[in-house]
């Protein structure tokens, strides 16, 4: 029993001591949602199917996001292409502490853009419509949405007392949606 028990343990220390320690990479691998830091950690290609919705029914076209170091610390180029057509950005880090962006289309065209748990929100008005669009990135994902309203279609309900305002509401006309996948 002596010897039996001597060997048991004398297996186990040894089988302990074969153990492999993590790499730096697969400590990495291991990183919470909370501990991945825009925009560092999610730099890559991302790609995969832009589902668009509305009224007269839904397409399917192929999507891709890129998100790249540029030589400046606080500007990222910033794609999206669409059907195999670019469209080239740059996202720029105005206060990454109150995690305010922007989105500078490159034609004078600059988009507010606010982060918050590594998901990237902005809201604008354009030829009649506004937009409203979320990036949400994940280890290995992106989330990518737009919805799309024409300003003509307002619809006002309220405002019969004081105790309840006007409010206008805005139907959405156009949702796009795609769960990109990060390629590399």
């Amino acid at each position: 029993m002596k010897k039996t028990f001597l060997f048991l343990s004398f297996l186990v220390l040894v089988l302990i001591g074969c153990q492999t320690k993590p790499t730096s990479k697969e400590i990495k691998k291991e990183k919470t949602q909370e501990q991945l830091i825009f925009p560092d950690d999610f730099l890559g290609i991302y790609k995969g199917t832009l589902q668009i919705f509305n009224p007269k029914g839904s397409q399917e076209i192929p999507m891709e996001y890129h998100l790249l170091k540029t030589d400046s610390i606080h500007k990222f180029d910033y794609k999206l292409v669409y059907n195999g057509q670019p469209r080239n950005y740059t996202l720029i880090i105005k206060d990454k502490e109150k995690g305010i962006f922007e989105v500078n289309e490159n034609n004078c065209i600059i988009l507010p853009t606010y982060l918050n748990d590594n998901t990237l929100h902005s809201f604008f008005e354009v030829q009649g419509s506004l937009l409203s669009s979320r990036a949400k990135f994940t280890e290995k994902k992106l989330e990518f949405e737009i919805l799309f309203t024409a300003l003509k279609n307002k619809v006002k309900s309220g405002g019969i007392s004081e105790d309840i305002p006007e409010v206008f509401g805005y139907p959405i006309s156009v949702f796009q949606k795609a769960t990109l996948e990060k390629t590399n």
